[in-house]
């Protein structure tokens, strides 16, 4: 939402491509985000936009995009489950990056003690309750609540330049 403190600011004139090309020099980690449709149908995407909002209470954020074979279940979901993947978690990263994929149908999944889908020896899992969602251009932030988490060993796995990689 603009205000009049903002009319000096010129409109943005970035190409998709060169955003797209900039923000690929950025390296983040991946994560598997997961849920339940309310008739128990799970769902899922892969992610690397995620990052902690809040130590107390403890929060996270991850964007859905809004073109996400899962983005409606995300609209309205009440809970949802992030696994944070090593460089073993690679094939399972991407068939959730898939769309139209069967993402649940091949394993590497459990249950959390929730009941909602968890990749098997994730670095980290985070159970969440759904705390706020902002509309944010062609994605939709989805803040959670952290309300349990689970530890695991090993090094992260890394997208970095359109790719998945590993730390060495």
């Amino acid at each position: 939402m603009r205000t009049e403190q903002d009319t000096d600011i010129p409109e943005a004139t970035v190409a998709p491509e060169e955003f797209r090309a900039a923000m690929s020099r950025f390296p983040s980690g991946v994560v598997v985000v997961t849920t339940r449709c309310p008739d128990g149908t799970p769902r899922g995407f892969t992610a690397s936009s995620f990052c902690s909002v809040s130590l107390d209470p403890p929060m996270v954020l991850v964007c859905v995009a809004n073109s996400a074979d899962s983005a409606s279940s995300f609209a309205g979901c009440d809970r949802f489950a992030v696994s944070v993947l090593s460089p073993v978690h690679r094939p399972l990263a991407e068939r959730f990056a898939t769309k139209g994929a069967d993402k649940f149908g091949c394993g590497g999944l459990r249950l959390s003690p929730g009941g909602l889908p968890t990749v098997e020896r994730a670095l980290s899992e985070l159970d969440c309750v759904a705390h706020a969602r902002h509309p944010a251009g062609d994605h939709t932030v989805l803040i959670g609540r952290v309300t349990g988490v689970r530890l695991g060993e090993g090094a992260p796995m890394v997208y970095y330049d359109r790719s998945f990689r590993t730390l060495s």
